[in-house]
């Protein structure tokens, strides 16, 4: 893309630069009024504007086109000319987002090194974008348990609207990942997808992050919302954004514009929102801190994210998936899950959910005594078990036993934790467990515990106390 509009009243100046950017091989559109130069861009943004602060017959000055182009069209450079250019006239439009600004009469050299710049800029930010839009791989929904099912038809119906999406869920479950399913999927896929993390944020940058700011010294400095025009907004942890900023939002969603921190100037930006919350947010709203109108506004289109302990069908998928991704990016060994890992890993607690699971993975390729599988010695993590009255923390490698020898290694687990618990005194561990002490001894040997070496390493004045 190197098409340039060169916008001057001057027809002498539209021509001579024209000429000098053909003969550079960029392709050139000419405009000498604020009707033609807009009409030139709502027909096709250019790559480059050349804009003339000074316009003879014209509704706009220079000014005014660079500020409603900018509005529409932030990606676009423009660099501004003038015939009567000074400190105040350059700093306004910098401020209000020119790329770099010339006077006339105008060095053809230090022209050419501010387009050749202004260009280059553009295209790398171009191409930032499009890698972002391409990189689905934090969009890739992984499951076959009926939860993930219901989850994944639910997404798929959203995908094909403009509805605002509020997801919930604890944390760790793939709540941005699903955000960004909905917008791969959706009409809006090849424009941007900004995440913005209320907690990660502290309440005095807030409005700065999603607005944006304008200062004499730095122009205008887009945020995320201006950043994501024609895209998704990916607002995670809604609850913990400051109340200033929630009735700002509010309004941004009533009118899908708004004015940068430290700007005058009103910016109208097309974003679809999608939000998550791991908190209660009728609690919140109750609580005074958090504003009932957002939160209808953001709660057009409700989903529930399952927490793993729901869909632990899908762990296996999961982790199979985790292996494939590390070996792809991080060149770490491909491992699969022996079916002894697979049944620790259904059993284990996971209140980080999808998230933890994702680490133990990375953890057992990082750390794994090597081989062609993972092996429930590579993986850390305890089961937990319920009856309805309680929860109660298992070994994990016992959900891989059969149950003769699982109550074996429970017992021997248990009785030497009990014997270190008493300093080696096995008397006192033999009251405590409600055995005799012979009876502790036979049952010692026979799970292949030496009991004789016990009392040999038991502290000397303990033994006095047996």
């Amino acid at each position: 893309m190197s098409d340039i509009l060169i916008v001057d009243d001057e027809r002498d100046i539209r021509e001579l630069i024209s000429e000098i950017l053909q003969d550079e091989g960029f392709t050139t559109r000419l405009a000498c009024n604020s009707d033609e130069a807009m009409a030139a861009v709502n027909a096709e943004p250019p790559a480059l504007m050349i804009l003339d602060i000074w316009l003879k017959d014209s509704r706009m000055d220079g000014i005014d086109i660079l500020m409603t182009v900018k509005r529409s069209n932030p990606d676009i450079p423009v660099v501004i000319i003038s015939g009567h250019g000074n400190v105040e006239i350059a700093v306004a439009a910098i401020k209000r987002g020119a790329y770099d600004f010339i006077e006339k009469p105008f060095n053809i050299d230090q022209l050419m090194v501010v387009i050749t710049r202004a260009m280059e800029a553009s295209r790398l930010r171009r191409e930032n974008s499009e890698l972002r839009n391409r990189d689905t791989t934090n969009a890739e929904m992984v499951g076959q348990s009926n939860s993930f099912k219901v989850l994944k038809s639910q997404l798929d119906k959203v995908t094909r609207s403009n509805g605002r999406v509020m997801l919930t869920g604890p944390a760790g479950c793939g709540k941005e990942v699903a955000a960004r399913y909905i917008h791969s999927l959706s009409n809006r896929a090849s424009a941007p997808f900004l995440s913005v993390s209320a907690a990660a944020i502290a309440p005095e940058r807030m409005e700065e992050v999603l607005f944006g700011r304008e200062t004499a010294d730095r122009g205008i400095e887009a945020g995320i919302f201006e950043q994501a025009h024609g895209g998704v907004v990916y607002l995670d942890e809604v609850a913990d954004m400051p109340a200033g900023t929630q009735s700002k939002i509010l309004r941004v969603l009533v009118d899908q514009q708004f004015t940068r921190v430290g700007g005058v100037d009103k910016v109208r930006v097309d974003l679809r929102v999608v939000s998550s919350t791991t908190r209660d947010l009728k609690a919140e709203i109750n609580a005074g801190r958090f504003r009932q109108e957002l939160f209808d506004r953001l709660n057009v289109v409700p989903i529930v994210v399952p927490g793993l302990a729901e869909r632990r069908d899908d762990i296996p998928v999961l982790a199979a998936h985790f292996v494939d991704f590390f070996h792809k990016t991080q060149g770490l060994p491909h491992r699969n899950l022996s079916p002894e890992a697979e049944a620790q890993l259904q059993a284990m607690n996971w209140p980080g959910n999808v998230r933890q699971l994702r680490n133990v993975v990375e953890r057992a390729l990082i750390l794994g005594e090597g081989g062609d599988l993972i092996e429930p010695r590579d993986i850390q993590g305890d089961a937990v078990v319920s009856d309805g009255d309680g929860q109660m923390v298992v070994s994990a490698a016992l959900t891989t036993l059969p149950l003769r020898e699982a109550r074996e290694l429970f017992e021997r687990e248990y009785l030497l934790a009990q014997i270190n618990r008493f300093g080696g005194n096995i008397s006192r561990t033999a009251s405590f467990v409600g055995m005799e002490r012979s009876a502790l001894h036979r049952k010692l040997k026979t799970l292949g515990v030496n009991s004789g070496a016990l009392s040999v390493a038991r502290d000397p004045d303990t033994a006095q106390n047996e």
